[in-house]
């Protein structure tokens, strides 16, 4: 009966071998007088008449030394099988400059096959020691391709598998761009990774970078060799200065090693699946102020920017006839973040807010492309009109100071248009009232009109009206002057647009949209309610100065929830689940009961 069983075990692992595969690894670099192997590995297949290869600028030393391994393993009850022979030559490299390795060639199956040729840069001696990650050609294993080593019964330490954020540059200004990635190292296969907590990004503003995880590229960190996958990648804009900290992340993860027996046919591996729990680093960066003083056209874009403007029509403009300003703002940074600047127009335009169409790509290590302004104006009057000249500031971060770009002045010449003026400028252009006829209800009156109090009261009432005005005009001054009071006031109203305008990503089905729109609303309302600028927003600042407003346990905890909630769909929003309405009424029903709460009195 066993032997039957290893007869069939050899037919299926017949049936199921893989491609037959001539590969060859090697260095990169070397450094002259060192010694460097070259190995040509034979994937399935059985190989003779091995022939080396020749080469120029490196000495041979050893070889070729015949290295044989197979095994094979059952998942879902379908059978695999590999084996690979190795022929390792040992070399010297003798000189600086190229090192040409020709093509190895065996015989498998009655055909000759062969590697490329390929070439390995010497390098002064002396030199640093460099990476001794090797060049693969197409069907090289990968670092778990050998279940031999992947035994089951050995631990998988903090080594063989982890997930680290690297950030790249140390340090960076407020609103210059930095990215963070996110990425996996293992030396096991995958069946399953989860991300259970998401890394915070409290202090930053968020551009995601689209990445498809997979285990598809090979990196020497140590010393050691690992299989490695983007989990995530963004680009962060720093929003105030100090040391920022990304907090760690923790996954759920399956990694298949192998129960290894030996029969008379060679290895069998059978895959064993376990389950880890792995905790990425903290990746903490320094983030330096802005220099002071600020230009006074500066409104923070930091980065490289150019501007330019346009007209349309860039002649014959006329009366009551619409024509577009554009403004155009070009370059590498927060692009996305700028502002529309306060263009001037003359006094005899009706002016429109400016429509924003922003076109930006995002690259390696920053934003780039162009943020264009449509001001739409209605000439009321003929006439020779200018647009004078303004400026816009941003901020280098590579020579660290201000740059200012000059937009020139624009004469706009208006002739006369057909049309009616808006209802804003009809009253200036008519000059002569309209005579009134029919009865005027005149009368005789035979009575002196200081006898009566109404005649006083003529007099009181306006005295009355004017201390009234006063009165209402220094409360608005004083109130005006306090931004924190009229932040607050005006909270609720902006963070109502901004759930109209999530409302209408949930009406589209982007998920992407509506929480990034959801969050924009939560911390904008926070910010202007509690008046806490946004260098200083952070979930603990929000907790405290709700606590401090006079704000519940239960309501604060709701809020804090909330923000969370939103904050994981945006970065996860394939893992993100429920009615997006449902989000919509949970977070105008808790904006209304933050409204309803009366400030505590402060000792």
């Amino acid at each position: 009966m066993k032997r039957i069983i290893n007869i069939a075990i050899l037919l299926l692992t017949v049936l199921t071998a893989q491609a037959v595969s001539f590969t060859v690894e090697a260095p990169r670099q070397v450094i002259e007088g060192n010694k460097f192997n070259v190995t040509f590995v034979l994937n399935n297949g059985e190989g003779s008449s091995f022939s080396p290869p020749e080469v120029s600028g490196a000495k041979l030393i050893y070889g070729p030394s015949v290295s044989h391994s197979y095994s094979s393993s059952w998942v879902n009850g379908k059978s695999s099988s590999s084996s690979s022979e190795e022929y390792t030559m040992i070399y010297k490299a003798t000189a600086t400059g190229k090192c040409h390795i020709g093509a190895a060639s065996i015989v498998v199956g009655g055909k000759r096959m062969a590697t490329k040729a390929f070439t390995i840069e010497v390098l002064p001696s002396g030199s640093s020691q460099p990476s001794q990650q090797p060049q693969r050609t197409p069907g090289a294993p990968t670092p778990y391709s050998d279940p031999m080593t992947q035994s089951a019964d050995k631990e998988v330490s903090g080594k063989d598998l982890f997930v680290r954020i690297e950030m790249s540059k140390p340090r960076v200004y407020e609103q210059q761009a930095v990215v963070c990635t996110i990425k996996l190292y293992t030396k096991y296969q995958i069946s399953q990774f989860m991300p259970t907590i998401q890394p915070s990004f409290d202090g930053f503003l968020i551009e995601e970078i689209p990445v498809q995880p997979s285990l598809n590229k090979v990196e020497t960190l140590n010393g050691e060799r690992y299989m490695t996958a983007i989990l995530k990648q963004c680009i962060l804009y720093p929003q105030q200065s100090g040391n920022l900290t990304i907090s760690s992340g923790n996954y759920d993860v399956s990694v298949v090693q192998f129960d290894t027996f030996k029969s008379i046919f060679g290895s069998i591996s059978k895959p064993v699946e376990k389950s880890l729990k792995v905790t990425s680093n903290k990746a903490t960066i320094h983030i330096l102020p802005l220099p002071e003083p600020k230009p006074a056209s500066f409104t923070g874009a930091v980065g490289k920017f150019n501007v330019t403007t346009d007209l349309k029509p860039a002649m014959g403009l006329k009366t009551y006839s619409a024509a577009i300003y554009r403004y155009v703002i070009s370059g590498t940074g927060n692009i996305k973040y700028i502002k529309a600047p306060e263009v001037k127009f003359p006094d005899q335009f009706d002016v429109y807010d400016p429509k924003t169409d922003v076109q930006v790509n995002d690259g390696a290590g920053d934003m780039s492309g162009k943020v264009v302004m449509d001001y739409t104006f209605i000439p009321q009057y003929a006439g020779e009109f200018d647009i004078p000249a303004s400026e816009f500031s941003y901020f280098d971060p590579e020579t660290g100071k201000y740059e200012t770009v000059t937009v020139p002045a624009r004469h706009l010449s208006v002739a006369k248009g057909e049309g009616q003026p808006s209802n804003h400028y009809r009253m200036k252009n008519m000059d002569i009232r309209p005579i009134k006829s029919g009865d005027l209800g005149l009368k005789k009156s035979h009575g002196y009109i200081v006898d009566g109090w109404t005649y006083w009261l003529w007099f009181l009432l306006p005295l009355l009206a004017l201390v009234g005005l006063i009165a209402y005009y220094r409360r608005q001054l004083k109130e005006r002057a306090d931004v924190r009071r009229m932040r607050s006031k005006r909270a609720s109203k902006v963070a109502q647009r901004r759930l109209k305008a999530a409302r209408g990503f949930a009406a589209r089905n982007d998920r992407s949209g509506f929480y990034a729109e959801m969050l924009n609303a939560l911390w904008g309302y926070m910010s202007d309610k509690l008046s806490i600028p946004v260098s200083e927003l952070s979930k603990d600042n929000i907790n405290a100065e709700l606590e401090q407003y006079g704000i519940n346990e239960q309501l604060r905890k709701e809020s804090m929830e909330l923000i969370d909630k939103c904050e994981f769909a945006q970065y996860a929003p394939e893992l993100a689940s429920g009615d997006m309405n449902a989000v919509l009424d949970e977070a105008a029903g808790i904006i209304d009961r933050l409204e309803s709460v009366k400030r505590a009195n402060r000792s």
